[in-house]
C-alpha cells in the first residue's frame, strides 16, 4: 500500500514556472520508481517524466525535455517536477505515480505503474 499526494499546481502565465511535489507514504520510498503523468481535457493520460528508485536515471517526454526536471528526495519521501517555460499546451491535470519494484529501466505506460495520486491542476495561460 502506497499513498501519493500531489501539490504545487496552479495558474501561471505562459513562460512561467511551477514546481510540483508528490509526497509518498505507506512503503519505503527509496524502493519505488516514480513518474509524472498528465491528462489534458479530451486526451489520454500521457507520460511526462520518470525517475529511478535510486534517482540516478531520468526520462522525459519529448514535449517537455529541456523544460521540465524530475528529482527526488528519498529522505523526505518526495518526488518533484520543476516545470519551466510553461506553455498553454502544458495545461492538464498532473498525476504522480509509483512503480512498486526496483529495476533499471524507466516505464512510460500508465498500466506499468501501481499507485497513483489524486492529481493537481496546472494551467498555463497566455
Amino acid at each position: 500500500q502506497v499513498q501519493l499526494v500531489e501539490s504545487g499546481g496552479g495558474l501561471v502565465q505562459a513562460g512561467g514556472s511551477l514546481r510540483l511535489s508528490c509526497a509518498a507514504s505507506g512503503r519505503t520510498f527509496s524502493r519505488l520508481s516514480m513518474g509524472w503523468f498528465r491528462q489534458a481535457p479530451g486526451k489520454e493520460r500521457e507520460f511526462v517524466a520518470g525517475i529511478s528508485w535510486g534517482g540516478g536515471s531520468t526520462l522525459y517526454a519529448d514535449s517537455v525535455k529541456g523544460r521540465f526536471t524530475i528529482s527526488r528526495d528519498n529522505a523526505k519521501s518526495t518526488v518533484y517536477l520543476q516545470m519551466n517555460s510553461l506553455k498553454p499546451e502544458d495545461t492538464a491535470v498532473y498525476y504522480c505515480a509509483a512503480r512498486g519494484r526496483m529495476e533499471y529501466v524507466l516505464r512510460v505506460r500508465v498500466n506499468e505503474y501501481d499507485y497513483w495520486g489524486q492529481g493537481t491542476q496546472v494551467t498555463a495561460s497566455s
